[in-house]
């Protein structure tokens, strides 16, 4: 068995020189081609920065009263609705409602990125098994992968900041959106899509009319599961810049502020709940909704 003990020591030399050459060339890269990647996401900086300002500068009943109404048209109970109102209330009583407006801003946008990108992937691997085996284990990568690890190639790209900790946390968090996109199509009754297929449908008409609707309920639960995963890296991505609730979390954790680290970790709690149990309303709602129309 000596040859296990010496077998890593064979290669340390080809090993070293191999990482040290490809930390060269991503370094190059960066510095040859950072501007020019940085100038595409400017688009999504001034996205963010606009939910932001609308967050936090809107008063605040206005943003309890749109929530309110917005967990009401989801889920059309009013426990829901009664207890998303004292959760911001109690948050706003505790002084921390500018961050936990700057961190829904961030999930928002990163809920609607994770949606803009991952329907489309997700209906293309519901029409491929070929597609469906060459993503998921790019998928089983991105959610196993230490969240991190993510922030290394994000920041040297693109420094520190909002889009950095953005793109971080969308690719950790988008993977459930395209897995559940891609399941819910492909568990679509095939008695439905032959009736559509009868009627004449096209492809495209299939998708719009029979899939996606039918589908719906558990692409509610991707969103679900998207939102939640967003919330988890909040946290992480206040490392590289992102405002919020993550920042006093991490002054805490560097100062033991025990008080401080627990409100904040509470606070995303409290906006996890209120996230977790509108966004299952609405996909429970959707669900009775394909039970009626199928009984």
């Amino acid at each position: 068995m000596d040859w296990l003990t010496n077998f890593p020591h064979l290669n340390d030399g080809a090993l070293r020189d191999l990482k040290k050459a490809i930390d060269e060339g991503f370094r190059s890269f960066t510095r040859a081609y950072g501007d020019s990647i940085e100038a595409l996401f400017e688009p999504l900086q001034f996205f963010l920065i606009q939910a932001e300002r609308f967050m936090t500068r809107t008063p605040w009943p206005i943003i309890i009263l749109l929530i309110a109404l917005i967990a009401w048209i989801a889920s059309r109970n009013w426990k829901i609705v009664a207890g998303c109102v004292v959760t911001l209330l109690t948050i706003g009583f505790f002084d921390m409602w500018d961050d936990t407006m700057k961190t829904i801003s961030m999930i928002l946008v990163c809920t609607v990125l994770s949606i803009i990108i991952g329907i489309p992937i997700g209906i293309l691997m519901s029409r491929s098994d070929r597609l469906q085996n060459m993503i998921n284990p790019i998928l089983d990568v991105m959610q196993t992968m230490p969240s991190f690890v993510y922030l290394i190639p994000v920041v040297m790209l693109l420094g520190i900041g909002k889009v950095p900790g953005l793109i971080a946390v969308v690719i950790y968090a988008i993977p459930p959106m395209i897995r559940l996109t891609n399941l819910g199509i492909r568990l679509v009754d095939k008695d439905v899509l032959e009736a559509a297929d009868a009627f004449g449908s096209s492809s495209w008409q299939k998708l719009k009319n029979v899939q996606m609707p039918l589908a719906l309920p558990t692409i509610m639960a991707g969103i679900n599961q998207t939102i939640m995963m967003a919330l988890a890296m909040v946290v992480i991505a206040s490392m590289i810049g992102v405002q919020g609730l993550g920042q006093p979390v991490l002054k805490a954790i560097s100062n033991q502020y025990f008080t401080l680290g627990m409100f904040n970790g509470l606070a995303i709690v409290g906006i996890a709940i209120i996230f977790d149990r509108v966004s299952q309303a609405y996909g429970a709602r959707l669900q009775k909704h394909r039970e009626i129309i199928h009984g």
